[in-house]
């Protein structure tokens, strides 16, 4: 009788002496097993169901193979990477932001020697004056052809020359804010490092080279000149500069000239022309020029026909046809007194004026 292990039938003839199997050595672990393809259905499943013998196993899933783990993270980095560029400047790494500086202003009234001179026609003043030639609003603030810098592209600085022009206009040529009645057009285009001394500069003038309205825009006394003619001359030129790898700088040149008539006078009262010449700096960081937005750091400004005896830190207070200056001169200036502006007049010269 064959052992507990032996078949029933005894070992079969020609197999491996005292029933050693041949296969024996072959190990079928557990992994080995479940990746098998087929797989034997129970006895209960052929009783119940019919099933076959056997039938096949659905495919092993696994998990990522390294290659595609390495692939999925290239594509990540790839994509933070690209977001990174696009919000990066791409001439070079973000430079520290600088403080803004203040606007420094001079504002210089130039007084008539003699009459200021008149005539019904603005048309006719402008021909008989130097400005006879000059384009009218912003078509005489022209854009120089841009080009980069070596940490600026093309576009940044056609960005900072736009903004500069747009200041000009917002600040010499808007009909409101010549007559006093709005400052908003220019404020809203400045870095809000500045506007505490914007708005302070108009909540409390001052002739200090800080807080002059004048040094900001181009403004006329209400209760003495309106504009004659709207068609305002203008003549300047803009440039760009880099000053550094965080900084553009923009300097404006420009006259603006003006036909103007005491306030509330009608049409066809004598008119007369009033001169203001603009040297502004700008200067924009990446931010300015990402908002549209500039600092205004240097203004200084100078305007007749004015009476030095007069205050031209708050309005411009225009002599108009037939008048003449004010005796007298600017207060004394204390050189001790650090806060305080060096009063400074000037001379128009009589070819500045129309020879009518």
């Amino acid at each position: 009788m064959g052992g507990p292990g032996d078949p029933p039938e005894g070992t079969p003839e020609g197999g491996p002496v005292g029933g050693e199997d041949e296969y024996r050595s072959v190990v079928f672990d557990e992994s080995f097993v479940r990746a098998a393809r087929l797989q034997e259905s129970s006895a209960r499943e052929r009783m119940t169901d019919h099933a076959p013998a056997v039938r096949r196993r659905p495919p092993l899933r696994r998990g990522l193979t390294r290659q595609a783990v390495i692939l999925f993270v290239l594509v990540l980095v790839a994509f933070g990477t690209a977001i990174y560029m696009g919000v990066r400047h791409p001439y070079g790494a973000q430079d520290a932001q600088q403080p803004v500086e203040p606007l420094r202003m001079t504002v210089i009234p130039l007084s008539p020697q003699g009459t200021v001179p008149g005539a019904t026609n603005a048309e006719t003043l402008f021909a008989h004056s130097p400005a006879a030639q000059y384009e009218i609003g912003a078509e005489g603030i022209p854009l120089p052809p841009a080009r980069s810098t070596a940490h600026f592209s093309d576009s940044q600085v056609v960005t900072a020359l736009t903004t500069a022009k747009d200041y000009l206009v917002r600040s010499s040529l808007y009909p409101e804010v010549l007559d006093s009645s709005a400052v908003r057009p220019a404020r809203a285009l400045l870095d809000p490092g500045q506007l505490d001394q914007f708005d302070q500069s108009f909540d409390h003038p001052a002739a200090d080279g800080r807080h002059a309205p004048t040094g900001w825009l181009v403004r006329f006394d209400p209760t003495r000149a309106e504009l004659a003619d709207p068609r305002i001359r203008v003549q300047g030129n803009l440039s760009a500069t880099e000053t550094d790898s965080a900084t553009l700088e923009v300097t404006a040149d420009h006259t603006f000239v003006y036909a103007l008539r005491p306030t509330g006078a009608p049409a066809g009262s004598q008119a007369s022309l009033f001169t203001v010449r603009r040297e502004l700096t700008f200067r924009f960081d990446r931010d300015d020029l990402r908002l549209h937005q500039a600092q205004l750091v240097v203004s200084y400004v100078q305007a007749g026909p004015l009476s030095c005896a007069e205050d031209a830190a708050d309005h411009l207070h225009p002599l108009l046809a037939g008048q003449t200056a004010k005796a007298g001169g600017p207060a004394g200036t204390n050189p001790f007194a650090t806060d305080s502006a060096t009063a400074l007049c000037g001379t128009l010269s009589a070819a500045a004026e129309p020879k009518v």
